[in-house]
């Protein structure tokens, strides 16, 4: 199987990363070279990759097709190429529907949108796809965990939260930073502070079943610490401006 990267941003690069390093089955991975950095990098760390100038030539050469661009570059470049009715193409494309997809692309390919986020590059996270395919979902299986959804208004929802990942990223600079001010070396804050949200948000998977509210309520005690740090944020509204933060993006993508 021959593998096609259109766009080589930091989904498209984790996503190949994975791949790398993982059991799937290909012969090669063909890249754009629109950013030659990221690129030229993956081509040194892994074998099988091949960097193509002209994206016609990535979609000649492969059984399945990756759209890793932006909005704004997709809907002006993919007009322009010419798909073949036995490929697969999958889109990252976080504005563009399957019907827009389908009518710019115009032969009947097996078409689906997919979320994959960074850690895709550890083998680990979620992979919401849509509509339900079994070849798809088996290989995404293979380097995270594929979550099959049927109708695609209800896979806005999932790449809303998708976009909050910098905020959570921010939520541990700030407290790492918060530790640096107060005499505390950055790389044994940033360690400490990456260990524990990795081990918090391990032991939400192992509970998982359960409502996240027993977590919440279990991981306080009466006039505790946590008691106290839950109340003032509630009282500040932080919470609420997560909801407003999620329907403002929801709303974004439902134009």
């Amino acid at each position: 199987m021959k593998l096609g990267f259109i766009g080589t941003g930091k989904i498209a690069s984790s996503v190949i990363t994975g791949i790398c390093r993982s059991s799937i089955r290909y012969s090669k991975i063909y890249i754009s070279s629109r950013n030659s950095k990221i690129a030229k990098n993956l081509k040194k760390k892994f074998k099988r990759i091949y960097i193509e100038k002209d994206n016609q030539r990535i979609i000649d050469n492969c059984n399945w097709i990756f759209l890793a661009v932006t909005p704004t570059v997709g809907e002006r470049i993919i007009k322009n190429l010419r798909f073949k009715s036995n490929q697969t193409i999958i889109s990252f494309i976080s504005t563009i529907t399957i019907p827009q997809l389908k009518k710019t692309i115009k032969v009947k390919a097996d078409i689906v949108r997919a979320i994959p986020l960074p850690p895709i590059s550890l083998k680990k996270g979620p992979v919401p796809i849509c509509p339900p395919n079994k070849k798809v979902k088996n290989f995404f299986d293979k380097i995270g965990s594929t979550v099959e959804i049927k109708n695609e208004k209800l896979s806005i929802n999932f790449w809303t939260t998708s976009g909050m990942m910098a905020s959570y990223y921010e939520i541990l600079n700030v407290m790492s930073g918060w530790l640096v001010k107060r005499g505390i070396k950055r790389p044994d804050a940033q360690k400490y502070i990456t260990s524990l949200f990795l081990a918090l948000s391990e032991d939400a998977v192992a509970n998982s079943k359960k409502d996240l509210k027993y977590l919440v309520k279990e991981s306080q005690t009466p006039r505790g610490l946590n008691e106290q740090g839950l109340k003032e944020m509630s009282k500040k509204g932080a919470y609420k401006s997560v909801i407003k933060t999620l329907n403002s993006i929801h709303k974004r993508l439902n134009k």
